[in-house]
């Protein structure tokens, strides 16, 4: 009878490793797929302006396109560490393929077919168009190269193992691409795009769960700061009741409210981006942020 129960003890435990191997295993985008495609070099930069690509990756505040990273992102899991996406053959992405950009951007799994931990937010890169991820890839080519292998992430077990991520990813990432809403205006639309794709605005202005996923029910509007320093201000109506498209479009421009106030924090690296982005793509934003409905975020510590 033991025996009988050990052996089923054990062909459970080999069944439960084994569903676990498959449902984790990363996905990826063959090359075999991406169709013959001339880049947009300039299309590319505004993706590369639009994801805020320089707030983390730049090395040098004097100029934007050296992409040495570094960075360190404090979290409730660890700490990581900015990669270098520089040119750079050895220390940043240099030898990677098309097709390796587009799998790290929409699937999150890296060349050697690993899951990226979700401080690289693909979460919100999955939302983008796969000819603005390509045009992406090749403005990044025309870059300089910056040298500099970056140190290992400091994560406490067992949020170390990438592996694992699998299974978050079956809880939390949503890899379908933006659909454009046919009742909503193309500046709409447009605004929408930006904010939930390459902006990944979310990433920031939403609170998370304890594994770290973002609260659906409560995306933008605000929460603490993964970084565990202040507070993440709600860009929902009910943060945003007093302020027009036109402030939210001029505050993207110049990081001034319409109190009179100056953006701070790494949102001035944000407004950095934003500010080299057209007129027309900040009051798309602007419109589309305006469109939220009020949704009451986490209530911050001292605070009635």
């Amino acid at each position: 009878m033991l025996k009988k129960f050990l052996a089923l003890v054990l062909a459970t435990a080999v069944a439960a490793v084994g569903i676990y191997w498959v449902v984790t295993q990363p996905t990826t985008v063959p090359a075999s797929t991406l169709p013959a495609y001339a880049p947009d070099i300039a299309n590319g930069k505004t993706m590369f302006n639009a994801g805020g690509c320089a707030s983390c990756h730049a090395t040098s505040k004097d100029d934007p396109t050296l992409l040495g990273g570094g960075m360190a992102l404090a979290s409730p899991f660890g700490t990581f560490y900015v990669p270098n996406v520089s040119p750079n053959p050895v220390d940043g992405i240099g030898r990677w393929s098309e097709a390796d950009f587009v799998t790290a951007m929409l699937r999150g799994t890296s060349p050697s077919a690993t899951h990226y931990f979700p401080a690289f937010p693909y979460t919100s890169y999955a939302k983008m168009k796969l000819a603005d991820v390509r045009d992406l890839f090749a403005y990044l080519k025309t870059l300089p190269q910056a040298a500099g292998k970056v140190r290992d992430h400091e994560l406490r077990f067992p949020f170390d193992i990438r592996r694992n991520i699998g299974v978050w990813k079956l809880l939390f990432f949503d890899d379908r691409p933006f659909t454009a809403d046919a009742s909503k205006s193309e500046q709409w639309n447009r605004g929408a795009y930006l904010v939930n794709g390459p902006g990944h605005c979310a990433e920031c202005h939403s609170p998370r769960n304890a594994l770290g996923g973002i609260i659906a029910s409560q995306r933008f509007a605000g929460g603490p700061n993964p970084e565990g320093e202040g507070w993440i201000p709600n860009i929902t109506a009910k943060g945003l009741s007093s302020w027009s498209d036109k402030d939210i479009a001029y505050y993207l421009e110049t990081g001034q409210t319409p109190e009179g106030d100056s953006a701070g924090g790494l949102m001035t690296r944000v407004i950095a981006n934003m500010a080299q982005l057209s007129a027309d793509d900040r009051m798309a934003i602007a419109v589309y942020l305006k469109s939220l409905p009020s949704i009451e975020g986490p209530k911050r510590p001292g605070k009635s």
